[in-house]
């Protein structure tokens, strides 16, 4: 790999995405030791800005630092799983709650057509993925809390560690698709009660599934 170029963002932050995308891509595996040396030859970069978005990804969760021992993909465990999906049932059952009750029609508008790319992507597991964090995320934006919406953020990176997804459990996309329906109605509805209450279900069915 070449030598990465400075851009307009620090270099350590370059350097912490390319290894998000690698432990997200399991190319990283949960509980392998991540080798410095090697990592920086492949980057072309000094160990400096390495161990500086090691740091960043510690931050996040998603390395964990061990003294005298480096830096190791974090590995997701059964308890951190469930404090993880409890934390998100709250936060993005609350924010849809907000939604339903004071989005805008536009908003509710393209939020129907995020779903219906969501149903049209079944059959492409990639971008149901991709479509189906880009639902809740907009929905997060929505409900305007930049700290709820950075928490989130953060969990859901936790989330992606986990070894066993949930979508890729036979019978849970179609599953997830039909909560999403549910949450659908309930958000066009503006039953802020029942959108809240749709969304706890999705991450209480998501939770079970993934462990």
């Amino acid at each position: 790999m070449s030598a990465l170029s400075l851009a307009p963002r620090a270099l350590y932050e370059e350097v912490a995405e390319l290894l998000r995308q690698r432990i997200f891509s399991r190319e990283l595996e949960p509980g392998s030791w991540i080798d410095e040396l090697k990592i920086a030859e492949e980057y072309g970069i000094s160990r400096t800005p390495l161990r500086e978005a090691l740091k960043v990804l510690a931050a996040e969760g998603l390395v964990t630092m061990k003294v005298r021992r480096g830096a190791y993909v974090t590995e997701v465990s059964e308890k951190d799983l469930a404090d993880v999906y409890h934390l998100l049932a709250l936060l993005e059952s609350d924010a849809a709650g907000v939604v339903a009750q004071r989005g805008t029609d536009e908003q509710l508008d393209e939020l129907r057509t995020l779903h219906a790319e969501l149903e049209a992507a079944a059959d492409n597991r990639d971008r149901f993925f991709a479509l189906n964090e880009q639902f809740h995320m907009r929905l997060l934006e929505m409900a305007d809390n930049r700290w709820r919406q950075q928490m989130v953020a953060d969990l859901r990176k936790v989330m992606k560690l986990n070894r066993h997804n949930s979508l890729l459990k036979t019978g849970r996309l179609q599953d997830s698709l039909a909560e999403h329906r549910a949450i659908m109605s309930a958000l066009l509805a503006r039953d802020a009660a029942l959108t809240v209450q749709r969304m706890n279900e999705h991450f209480q069915s998501g939770l079970q599934a993934a462990v």
